[in-house]
């Protein structure tokens, strides 16, 4: 039995290794992804959503401080909203949906050359209720859980491009 889960992990390991899997982080080297996104200045972002992304971000990207040198820059636009999606028969609603959506922009710093774009739209969800202070802490704790999943799809989102991009750099390398 021992036999078979040894040469069935040693088969794996050759699939994924052939296939031109690439772990993003982690992968060797200082991780390509980990140290191009430590290049990233991350531009404000307005109101004080778009300051706790900002902060989120920071800490995704540039876990070691800001970059002395970037190489690119960050911009990205958040439009927030609330729906009020469960109705009573009093007429008021009961639970709310807060819908997030951020576009973003990466560029090359010195050019302005647009490198990467893309968008994300997020929907948290959350409990009205009777007592209004309860209310504004769900619906604040919903709004720092779009604003955590738009940040690490942003990260991820970069991360594949800068793995991309190494893969390319060392194809035409070879």
């Amino acid at each position: 039995m021992l036999y078979y889960r040894s040469f069935t992990l040693v088969l794996c390991a050759l699939l994924v290794s052939g296939c031109g899997f690439r772990p993003l982080f982690g992968g060797g080297r200082d991780s390509d992804a980990a140290v191009e996104l430590a290049t990233v200045h991350i531009e404000p972002i307005s109101d004080r959503i778009g300051q706790q992304l900002h902060n989120h971000l920071l800490d995704l990207l540039n876990p070691s401080g800001r970059p002395a040198e970037p190489r690119y820059v960050l911009y990205v636009v958040l439009k927030g909203s609330t729906q009020g999606r469960a109705i009573a028969k009093s007429e008021l609603s009961t639970r709310s949906n807060y819908n997030l959506a951020a576009t973003f922009e990466l560029v090359e710093a010195g050019s302005d050359e647009l490198i990467v774009k893309g968008s994300k739209v997020v929907v948290s969800s959350y409990n009205v209720l009777k007592s209004n202070f309860g209310t504004l802490m769900a619906e604040k704790d919903a709004k720092t859980r779009a604003v955590r999943e738009i940040s690490q799809y942003i990260r991820a989102k970069l991360s594949v491009f800068f793995v991309q991009l190494q893969a390319d750099q060392d194809k035409r390398v070879r």
